[in-house]
Order: C-alpha cells, then sequence, then structure tokens
C-alpha cells in the first residue's frame, strides 16, 4: 500500500509497494499493491483503513493506475470498513480485485457487504485462505482463493487445494512462494496463479503528493450534503485545494468514467467525474489525510494560478485552463517534480498540455510570465500578453489579495467556527 513520509516543507511522498503474480507460463498477469512505510521498506508495517484509504488515493490519482499497474489488474487488500461500505470505494469494478484479509471475521456484515460488492460486479479474493474459518461462507461469492504456501504443511495444502476444487468457479493463487522447491510444488497442485519473492519481490515507487487542508474538503462534504448542489460554489471551493484539484483532474482520466473528451478545467471534471464520485473521493481524501497543508506553500500555488486565470481574461483568453495550468507548474516547481511527471494521469486537451510543457501559444506565453514574475528576486518585464507592467503588477497583487483572503477565511472559520444548520442528505 502506501504512507507519506513528511519533507521540511511540509510535502510529503507517497510510497507504493506492488508484487507481481504470474501465470503459469510466468508471465505477469496482475499486480498486489502493498503498504510501504517509506521506499527503501520490504514488509508491511501496518493493515487499517487508513493504509488501504492512502494506496486507494496513492494508485488512483498520485501515480495513476497506468503508471503502478501497467494496464493490468490490481489486487488490494481491504479492511472491514470498506468491505461493509462504511468507506467508499471510489473506482470502477474492473479496475482491481479486492481481497478479503485473513484477519477480517466474515460476520453477516461482512457478509452482506461482500455480497454486494459481488452483485455489483467487484472481483472477490480470499487472502490467506484456511478450511474451519468464517471465510468459507464466501467461497461462492469468491474468484480468487490465495494460500500461504510459506512453511506450509504440504497434507494441509493438498487438502485445502481439493476442497477448493468443489467450487470449480475458483482459481487458485499460491502465495509467499520462496524457494523453487515451493514452485515446483504448487505446479504440481495444479494452482492457476503464483505469487512470492522466488518470482518476483516487491517494487516500491515513489512519488511526492500533496498535503491538502482538511478543513476544505470539511467544507466541499458539506457543500456535496445538501439537496441542491450549487456547482459554481463547489467549483471554488474545488479550486482552493489545490491537491484536491490535481487529484479529480487525474481521476477523471479513468476508463469507467467513459470520457470521450479531455477536461481543462475545474467545472468539467467536477461535471465530468459526477457528484456521487466526487463525494466519494473527497471522503476517501479525508480518511488518507495525515497532515495539513503547509500555509505558505498552499499560498504561492493559488497565487500562480489566480495570477495566471487573471492574465489570461485580460488578455481575452479562457481563464479557468490559464488557473489549471498555474496550478499545475506551480505543483512541479514547487516540488522539483518534472513537468511531464506532473502531468501523467491528468486529462488536459493539447492546448493546455502544449503550453507547460513547450510553452507554445498564448497560454505558454501567460504560463511563462507569470512563473517568472512570481520567482524569487527581482519580477521581470512585462511578456506579450500584456505590454503594460503595472497591469501585471495589478493583476498579481490582486491574485495574492485573494489568496489571502482564501486562507484568512479559512483560518478565521477554523478558529471560531460558525454553526451550520444539519444539511440534508440525499
Amino acid at each position: 500500500m502506501s504512507q507519506e513520509t513528511g519533507g521540511p516543507d511540509g510535502d510529503h511522498v507517497v510510497h507504493v509497494g506492488r508484487q507481481p503474480i504470474y501465470d503459469r507460463d510466468g508471465a505477469v498477469v496482475a499486480h498486489e499493491l502493498l503498504f510501504r512505510a517509506g521506499a527503501t521498506a520490504s514488509t508491511a508495517s501496518r493493515r487499517d483503513a487508513h493504509a488501504t484509504a492512502r494506496v486507494l488515493v496513492a494508485a488512483f490519482t498520485e501515480f495513476g493506475l497506468d503508471e503502478v499497474a501497467g494496464g493490468r489488474v490490481c489486487f488490494i487488500n481491504l479492511t472491514r470498513d470498506f468491505l461493509t461500505g462504511q468507506l467508499p470505494l471510489p473506482f470502477d469494478c474492473s479496475q482491481a480485485v479486492l481481497e478479503v484479509l485473513e484477519t477480517t471475521d466474515v460476520d453477516e456484515d461482512v457478509l452482506a457487504g461482500v455480497t454486494a460488492l459481488a452483485e455489483q460486479g467487484y472481483t472477490i479474493a480470499l487472502d490467506d485462505f484456511v478450511f474451519g474459518t468464517s471465510h468459507e461462507r464466501l467461497l461462492d461469492i469468491a474468484t480468487y482463493v490465495k494460500i500461504d504456501m510459506l512453511d506450509a504443511d504440504e497434507a494441509t495444502v493438498r487438502a485445502t487445494v481439493l476442497n477448493c476444487r468443489l467450487h470449480a468457479h475458483l482459481q487458485l493463487i499460491a502465495e509467499r512462494l520462496e524457494t523453487p522447491e515451493a514452485l515446483d510444488f504448487a505446479m504440481s497442485l495444479g494452482f492457476e496463479f503464483f505469487q512470492g519473492h522466488v518470482l518476483g519481490r516487491p517494487h516500491v515507487s515513489s512519488t511526492v503528493a500533496l498535503a491538502p487542508s482538511r478543513l476544505t474538503r470539511l467544507r466541499i462534504m458539506a457543500a456535496l450534503s445538501v439537496d441542491d448542489v450549487d456547482i459554481d460554489g463547489l467549483v471554488d471551493l474545488v479550486g482552493q485545494d489545490a491537491a484536491l484539484s490535481l487529484r479529480l483532474l487525474r481521476a477523471t482520466n479513468a476508463a469507467s468514467f467513459g470520457l470521450n473528451r479531455t477536461v481543462s478545467s475545474i467545472r468539467d471534471a467536477v461535471v465530468a467525474l459526477g457528484l456521487t464520485r466526487l463525494r466519494q473521493w473527497v471522503t476517501l481524501m479525508l480518511v488518507a489525510d495525515i497532515t495539513e497543508a503547509d500555509p505558505e506553500q498552499l499560498s504561492q500555488l493559488l497565487i500562480r494560478a489566480r495570477c495566471c486565470q487573471l492574465l489570461a481574461e485580460a488578455a481575452a483568453l479562457p481563464g479557468e485552463p490559464a488557473y489549471i495550468g498555474g496550478l499545475l507548474s506551480a505543483v512541479a516547481d514547487l516540488f522539483g517534480e518534472p513537468t511531464d511527471r506532473v502531468l501523467n494521469g491528468v486529462p488536459l486537451d493539447q492546448t493546455l498540455t502544449d503550453a507547460l510543457l513547450a510553452g507554445t501559444g498564448p497560454l505558454g506565453e501567460v504560463l511563462a510570465t507569470v512563473r517568472a514574475y512570481t520567482a524569487p528576486g527581482a519580477a521581470p518585464a512585462a511578456a506579450s500578453v500584456t505590454e503594460d507592467p503595472a497591469a501585471l503588477a495589478s493583476l498579481y497583487l490582486t491574485a495574492v489579495r485573494w489568496a489571502n483572503s482564501t486562507l484568512s477565511d479559512l483560518s478565521a472559520e477554523l478558529r471560531h467556527p460558525e454553526p451550520d444548520p444539519a444539511p440534508q442528505r440525499h
């Protein structure tokens, strides 16, 4: 799964371990995503709802599922909260296999929850399966059964395989294969799939992720919880959360959403994603977050994005793509990430992509002008998008005031929250 390690400037690094699953011909057919506390960690250190939430957010938004899984299916361990529907699964049923951990007691609530997930089309796997446990109740629902081969008693493994074969639909995965002898034994028993260090150790990938504002998330959740959602107000709130904006843009690129066009604005992302899916993502991210955004970093991100928007509108260019471009370029600069890495999985239109990567077109001039103007040191002369340096300075100061006002409102709300009327829920 994933974890975050804090940096001196308030940024954090997300680590996702993945271990390949092979078929009988030795081809990689899937990956299991594993929790890792650091880039050099070799084992998982926790299996709770927080860890599961972090791997879902990291895999589907911060890394991009294609980068993590290479187009293959992902196996993801789920805790009771996810299995019973207390926490949402914000992805399509075709994108992951849901593993029921051996530590989960399959009571009536879990049985009902897993049955509902299977009826929705999700594929179920039973992890570290042992006969004589409550997990037998899920055999008719599951597609995969994983059997632990490390130091396993051969007679017990044979009996488990024979009993599983009474359920003709089940496919068996031999896991924790540590030696060639264990692999040969599993092959002889007819396992369909294989996983373990003898075949491939987990590979840990890392990327920088933004630590978002929990308070903004809470306000977005409140805005989403009323019957008549104010789309304009919602778009404004999402635009104030740099990390959420970036994640939602990436989320809209998931194949499950069936988009036949690219997204170039936060409004497009909100509409394309839909209020239900947006509510699921915000809920999941609230569970996943462990740190608040650094106020100075958030301020600089908002200033850059807003200044790009204002400068574009002054030049009779669309403002929302400029805001997104400013946001993405600021994220890349802030964390020292290559721009193309930041853009991975973000479904931008070609004009904005070219502006960010090559600096071409009027939008490229806007981004370059604001980037240079907001860089440390003396502000440069205005670029061709505005021949008036004073006008550029005025736009910049307007962006600063807007960012300061936004952050001030959030801080005041945090210090002196005013009671809101109880929202009606759908």
